[in-house]
């Protein structure tokens, strides 16, 4: 059978604009090298209770349209991300606020705290931050800078904060409030039963091929369609001509722990010392406020990106950005292909701007 398209990736990128299409009367065709739908928002169930495979995933968005769009198809709880650090045993609350600033220094004004800071910026002597650590020092001071971020971010990055460029923490939340609610935007939470139930309800009526790898059967994958949305890597889809572009990667080390109820006391805890060999510990029930008598863990491991690993977060230094941009030449010169998603336009979006993109998208195309 001859399609209009071939989607190749059912993340989020790839689910909403075949739903849109095919509601537009046009014919779909997805296929995915892994064995499940939804990419890394992808959730599975252990004995009752909705695991994030990959990681922590928050809905959130400011965007009516895209709020609405995902409501459409489940519904979402009132789930409001609010972490908390581990720093040695010691817990603070994130994002940086008035509770922080009270567990950090003892100070209940954000007049006292707002003059911590500003005596901390001046005293770094930082005027135009080349660096993350010059950048945070001169947002927040160094106190909170040497216990809440320098081990956490080197970790993450696998790099010294001085060698990451400032503009990862530019927009780092800093309030003088009593908030822990990470973000600003105007609507939060996540999909009642997981983002699987989300993806397939947006694939209803679509076909999805599960372990197909595009690039095993070229041939015969592009002569099925009219038109290819390619959601992979944009480097492995001209064989890394260029070469190889750069990724942090995760691993993670998942626990039932049955007759536990309440781990952590929270969904996410970050442990922020250079000891830990961890990032965070994810304790999944508390993204639905479960009651289940067991819980499940994951703790998770930042490393370096291989050949081979799943690609998480791009590392977009001058190097990596140059070289994409070869690959990104290449692509405006496909007629046939459409590029697009966190790995095809190497990246990272949170989920409502990939979703956003994935929209507008199907406009243009439609």
């Amino acid at each position: 059978m001859k399609f209009d398209f071939l989607i190749v990736g059912s993340g989020l990128f790839g689910a909403t604009i075949s739903c849109i299409l095919k509601a537009k009367g046009k014919k779909c065709f997805m296929i995915d090298k892994r064995s499940h739908i939804g990419g890394n928002v992808y959730t599975e169930s252990i004995n009752g209770i909705n695991v994030h495979k990959y990681g922590a995933h928050i809905f959130h968005t400011s965007n009516r349209l895209v709020w609405e769009f995902v409501n459409s198809f489940v519904e979402f709880n009132r789930y409001t991300n609010s972490p908390v650090a581990n720093f040695k045993g010691k817990l603070y609350n994130l994002p940086f606020n008035m509770n922080t600033f009270y567990q950090m220094w003892g100070v209940t004004t954000p007049k006292q705290a707002a003059e911590i800071i500003a005596l901390q910026k001046k005293e770094s002597g930082v005027v135009n931050p080349k660096n993350l650590e010059e950048q945070a020092i001169s947002l927040i001071g160094k106190d909170i800078y040497y216990t809440l971020i320098k081990n956490y971010t080197e970790k993450q990055w696998g790099r010294k904060a001085t060698e990451l460029p400032a503009f990862i923490i530019k927009r780092l939340p800093v309030r003088f409030t009593f908030d822990n609610n990470y973000f600003n935007d105007r609507y939060q939470g996540v999909p009642i039963g997981g983002y699987t139930k989300l993806v397939e309800r947006m694939l209803d009526g679509i076909e999805v091929r599960l372990n197909s790898d595009y690039f095993e059967d070229l041939d015969y994958y592009n002569s099925i369609s009219d038109k290819i949305i390619y959601t992979g890597e944009i480097d492995r889809f001209f064989n890394y001509c260029f070469g190889h572009l750069e990724y942090r990667t995760v691993h993670f080390e998942t626990q039932l722990l049955y007759g536990v109820e309440n781990y952590q006391g929270n969904s996410v805890v970050n442990y922020t010392d250079a000891e830990t060999p961890y990032t965070r510990i994810i304790e999944h029930k508390h993204f639905e406020f479960g009651k289940q008598p067991d819980t499940v863990i994951s703790k998770e491991y930042s490393k370096e990106w291989k050949l081979g690993d799943e690609p998480y977060y791009p590392v977009n230094n001058d190097k990596n950005s140059k070289l994409y941009f070869r690959y990104k030449e290449l692509a405006e010169k496909q007629d046939k292909v459409i590029f697009g998603g966190r790995l095809a336009e190497y990246k990272y979006y949170d989920m409502h701007q990939v979703i956003e993109k994935a929209l507008m998208m199907a406009d243009f195309l439609l």
